[in-house]
């Protein structure tokens, strides 16, 4: 990559400052199809859709079948001939095709999921960094950490050459540096899943590869314009929450890498222009008339997902009209984007899937996320000498946080709640009025989020109010915390608790720097790690989420079965254990 010129990252400030300040505050009047964009998929996406939608029928009333698999395998012959063939198998009146000729044509002409990565041992990695979890003095957690430790060597991957030298043949995007994928059936790097990868490759001193996982995050942003949800073709068409930046700051303030810090802003300020694009900001405007501009998530996309394309359509079957499923596709992949996919917090009826509306939220985690990259950014700049940025994105960070401090702050709560856009969001409008009834009141774990943020941590009355909210808000449970409240089915819900979600958390009441906070911070990481060590003793795995009734209880729900592996449980582990460590006399069971 490289090094861009000063007066490079100027221009980038400048086209930065002026999208933010000057367009933000600008009414959009004119509806256009900017405000509702569908960004084209690849002809072998389309392709391998349909070969997932005939297999569907092919082994219907499987639970086996998992609709990801079918868009992740890649071709051996060119996809002309390939479909050529397809179009040739044998089909019943209602297109099913017989098992033995359908596994036939896939063993001829098909390369396995998973086939086009390598496994490869980072460069960076040993068994037993020096300086590693220096606070743990537990033989036995020791142990287990290390073992944790070693599941890098299991989840490193490089692409194949078959990628880089045939591209139209795969989905697999040909990232120029080794990764780190979550693992099972997450064969592929995901955006804001790296952020705890690279947490826990921190604590594992492994500064090399945690390097290559942004630069390959970064090679996304020169192509698209933003981080893909991950590095599939197919998810091209929506990003992640943005925390590239934090990847960047957490690896700088280990290593002190200027040149990183320097090679890596001109993408962070792209990336910024795309959070604060016309598809994702809505302005506010207040009782006093003031506009406030904040972000939501919103996919380029209305049409089933591909890796779920059977599913999303089964969904889509209980709308009559074609516009709702388009707007239903896009509210799919727009939570997708959100990474809580999926949750009764994006519904505006909890028992209704069909009343998805995720485009219609201004989420409070998203613009935490991004005055997060607005601080990090004017952190970053002010490290290379470039002031001009750096007073721009301070600028910009205080102007985001006015902004949910007037429209996401429940003051009576002591939390900060998602805001619900009243009308359609689908169009591009004027500034909408503020309206305190439009704020969800319902209690998700994202109400706290904002905690993990320096501006909202480092006031102290702002800290002690929400603690207390959150010890009365019954998202606490004996294993963790709860996502949500609701018990809905769905993974992003109730009694399932993830890894991201107690790590901001916990790192938020830390920062605080007040002595209950730590307390009580602490309190939830060893409740944590107790659940991942049971778990794993159980099972021999770390797990993507754990239901937080029951230590020990691997968590469930969803479209897809739980999965193992995990990158961002086990970077969120070690970090935990760096942070609090463990005392010999503590005890590690249930």
């Amino acid at each position: 990559m490289d090094v861009f010129r000063s007066n490079d990252l100027i221009y980038y400030s400048l086209l930065s400052c002026f999208l933010f300040f000057f367009l933000s505050s600008m009414a959009v009047t004119e509806a256009s199809s900017q405000c509702s964009p569908v960004k084209p998929t690849t002809p072998l996406v389309t392709f391998l859709e349909r070969l997932q939608e005939t297999a569907f029928k092919t082994y219907y009333g499987s639970s086996n079948i998992d609709p990801k698999l079918y868009v992740d395998l890649s071709l051996k012959f060119n996809l002309s001939e390939t479909e050529e063939a397809f179009k040739k198998l044998p089909r019943s009146e209602n297109g099913t095709v017989e098992v033995k000729v359908l596994e036939r044509f896939m063993g001829e002409y098909m390369r396995g999921a998973g086939e086009d990565l390598v496994e490869v041992v980072p460069e960076d990695y040993v068994p037993e960094p020096a300086g590693f979890l220096p606070a743990v003095e537990s033989p036995e957690v020791r142990a287990w950490a290390l073992e944790v430790h070693s599941l890098w060597k299991n989840l490193s991957r490089e692409v194949s050459d078959q990628v880089r030298d045939r591209p139209e043949l795969h989905t697999l995007l040909p990232l120029p540096n080794p990764v780190m994928i979550p693992g099972s059936r997450f064969r592929e790097v995901y955006y804001w899943d790296s952020y705890w990868v690279i947490r826990g490759l921190l604590a594992s001193k492994m500064y090399e590869t945690a390097k290559g996982i942004v630069a390959n995050l970064i090679s996304l942003i020169d192509e698209y314009g933003y981080v893909l949800n991950g590095a599939r073709a197919y998810y091209s068409n929506r990003s992640q929450p943005p925390l590239l930046s934090s990847m960047i700051y957490d690896i700088y303030k280990r290593t002190g890498d200027e040149e990183m810090v320097r090679k890596s802003l001109p993408a962070l300020l792209k990336e910024h222009q795309f959070w604060n694009s016309d598809i994702h900001k809505v302005t506010i405007q207040d009782d006093q008339a003031c506009n406030h501009t904040l972000s939501r998530y919103y996919a380029m996309w209305d049409k089933p997902r591909p890796e779920s394309s059977i599913i999303d359509k089964e969904f889509a079957s209980k709308l009559s009209d074609v516009s709702e499923k388009q707007q239903f596709y896009r509210d799919m992949a727009s939570a997708a984007e959100s990474g809580w996919d999926f949750s009764t917090r994006w519904m505006r009826n909890s028992s209704d899937f069909t009343t998805l509306a995720t485009t219609s939220i201004l989420p409070v985690d998203l613009n935490a996320f991004i005055l997060k990259m607005e601080l990090d950014i004017a952190s970053l700049a002010k490290v290379i000498g470039e002031t001009t940025i750096s007073e721009c994105f301070v600028e910009a960070s205080q102007e985001r946080k006015k902004a949910m401090d007037s429209v996401l702050w429940n003051a009576e709560m002591g939390q900060w709640v998602d805001y619900w856009l009243a009308d359609n969001s689908s169009s591009c409008k004027e500034a909408r009025k503020l309206e305190a009834s439009n704020q969800n009141q319902n209690v998700f774990a994202s109400n706290f989020v904002p905690l993990w943020i320096e501006l909202f941590n480092s006031d102290a009355s702002v800290v002690k109010k929400v603690i207390e909210s959150f010890q009365s808000s019954g998202l606490l449970c004996s294993a963790g915390i709860a996502t949500s409240l609701t018990n809905s089915g769905q993974q992003w819900d109730f009694p399932n608790g993830w890894a991201p979600i107690q790590h901001m958390i916990v790192e938020g009441l830390v920062r605080s720097g007040l002595k209950e906070a730590r307390l009580m911070a602490e309190d939830i990481a060893i409740r944590w790690i107790k659940t991942n060590y049971a778990a794993y003793k159980n099972t021999g795995t770390m797990h993507e989420k754990y239901d937080v009734e029951e230590c020990g209880k691997i968590g469930g729900g969803g479209e897809y079965k739980p999965q193992t592996g995990f990158g961002w449980t086990n970077g969120v582990a070690l970090a935990f254990l760096e942070e609090f460590g463990w005392p010999k006399d503590r005890k590690l069971d249930c």
